[in-house]
């Protein structure tokens, strides 16, 4: 089962790209915002905020998850990936209410990037230093 953690972290980070793409669409149609307009209403900016933020930071996450998983440890990696997921969540769901509600997520889900930044960074020195 542990093993599978980092997989099921990578299809939760993919569930969460398309959640936040159905939202921003959603949204587009609720607000009148046509594409490619990006501006325009703040209840839309928000949702199109979630959606570019978390995509950003999915790019470091699944290499940190990825090098984590092979360097360091995969249960641990996995389940830190899901705790940064649900940060992201967290996170989505506190910006989309006001701007100043996604800061727990964002610390959440920051952390949990550092943790695997910093895991894989060991266990990659480990393995380099034949240890």
């Amino acid at each position: 089962m542990s093993t599978h953690l980092p997989a099921l972290a990578v299809l939760l980070t993919v569930l969460l790209a398309i959640w936040t793409t159905v939202l921003v669409g959603n949204a587009r149609r609720r607000h009148g915002i046509k594409a490619p307009a990006t501006t325009g209403n703040p209840d839309f900016e928000r949702v199109f905020r979630v959606q570019m933020n978390t995509l950003e930071s999915t790019v470091a996450f699944l290499p940190c998850l990825w090098l984590a998983t092979h360097y360091w440890n995969p249960a641990w990696a996995g389940s830190i990936g899901v705790v940064w997921v649900a940060g992201r969540i967290w996170y989505a769901i506190g910006y989309m209410q006001a701007a100043g509600r996604r800061d727990g997520g964002f610390v959440v889900s920051s952390l949990a990037l550092f943790v695997l930044l910093g895991g894989a960074g060991w266990g990659l020195a480990r393995a380099l230093l034949g240890h």
